[in-house]
């Protein structure tokens, strides 16, 4: 497994905008992809904002028939994979041999289409057609994948909640290192639905109006959707076929609390960072940056706070460590594969994006969050945070690529 694999595509559909472009200068000027919910009716809901796509249009993209046999999380997988293909520069030959596979991740996935069901069966007692039933699919994203662009070499999906996207990375990462791929479509997707914004809503864990990561006065997340879709290949491969090199995945950790449904435990994240130092071969004192799983909410921000500490010591309260869901919502699954693209770019420009909405120091949180403005700072390696209900804990580290 001595194989080093490198980020070469990136593609992006996100409540900042469409295409790693968009998405990282929104980023970087602070702005906020927090707005009123359009998709849903929120009139009997405690909150009434969120992340939603909606510079994402499907009749844009696709077919009358192919929305009709594809739910939206689909539609924003197979949108972003094209993005990041291109971006790639990889050929349609070079796709369809058999060491090319795909590795993707999901919250609730097929959410939707269980909703419309739902709708049809027991509210209004009438049968769904067939394409209804094949967006249901847990499998879809990763198999319109497959289908779209011909990937013979194996398709897997991840449902590790809200960590799904840093699994299905690591997954690919593992797959090129051990030589069965040369080139993984890696990501994540999650759409905005009725089932997440209730359910978080129920929960009493989304704010009224913005979210503020760190933030002494922080009353919770957002919900929001996206699709981030990485190209990863063996540097070797990428050399050979003179790609542009964005960053190089040095290694990941995962870890299981073992503990809670929703909870998360300050050992179980220490664990998970832990692990993924020790494979990426490097020290608490390399780390440069820190993508912050960062939701808003209490007890998610004290508990990563105090996991920060207990693996990093005094050196946690001076390492940048930002949330950008601050600025994009939490986009469930999704969420930490838009964080990796984010560290991705970061190594690259060294340039940090902030934690937007940070107004008041909170003494459970003593880290430098980088608040409200980017910072121009030198960034060899970066780690990409990610923790989930059911204790899946997932932690990804990216190094500048030289």
């Amino acid at each position: 497994m001595s194989k080093r694999v490198v980020i070469t595509g990136l593609g992006v559909i996100s409540s900042l905008g469409m295409g790693w472009k968009e998405f990282w200068q929104n980023l970087l000027n602070g702005m906020s992809g927090i707005s009123p919910v359009t998709s849903l009716d929120t009139s009997d809901q405690f909150t009434h904002n969120g992340g939603e796509a909606k510079k994402f249009r499907p009749e844009e993209h696709f077919t009358e028939h192919e929305m009709r046999s594809m739910n939206r999380a689909t539609q924003m997988a197979l949108v972003a994979a094209r993005m990041a293909v291109q971006d790639a520069g990889v050929s349609a030959g070079l796709l369809k041999k058999e060491m090319t596979g795909i590795s993707f991740g999901t919250n609730l996935g097929a959410v939707q289409a269980i909703e419309d069901i739902n709708e049809l069966m027991v509210i209004r007692n009438a049968t769904p057609d067939r394409e209804l039933l094949i967006q249901a699919a847990t499998h879809a994203m990763s198999s319109a994948i497959a289908g779209e662009f011909g990937l013979p070499g194996g398709a897997m999906i991840f449902s590790t909640a809200c960590s799904a996207g840093n699994y299905a990375i690591g997954y690919g990462f593992d797959q090129i290192r051990l030589g069965r791929f040369d080139l993984v479509v890696a990501g994540a997707s999650d759409a905005f639905s009725k089932v997440a914004f209730t359910g978080f809503n129920q929960f009493k864990a989304v704010a009224p109006e913005k979210c503020q990561p760190f933030d002494r006065q922080r009353k919770g997340m957002m919900v929001a959707e996206a699709a981030g879709c990485l190209i990863m290949e063996s540097l070797d491969h990428a050399l050979e076929r003179e790609a542009n090199v964005y960053g190089e995945v040095l290694g990941y950790g995962l870890s299981c609390d073992a503990f809670h449904m929703t909870s998360s435990t300050v050992e179980g994240i220490a664990r998970c960072m832990k692990k993924a130092l020790r494979e990426a071969g490097i020290s608490t004192g390399d780390v440069d940056y820190i993508s912050a799983h960062g939701t808003g909410t209490p007890t998610n921000d004290r508990n990563e706070c105090a996991a920060l500490r207990e693996v990093f010591g005094e050196r946690s309260a001076v390492i940048p460590t930002s949330s950008i869901k601050s600025m994009l919502g939490h986009a469930m699954g999704a969420a930490s594969a838009l964080e990796a693209i984010a560290c991705a770019l970061v190594v690259r420009d060294d340039i940090i994006p902030p934690t937007i909405n940070y107004e008041t120091p909170d003494p459970d949180c003593s880290i430098d969050c980088v608040p409200n403005i980017a910072r121009k700072v030198a960034v060899r390696i970066a780690m990409n945070n990610s923790y989930a209900f059911g204790g899946n804990n997932a932690c990804l580290i990216v190094k500048k690529y030289v």
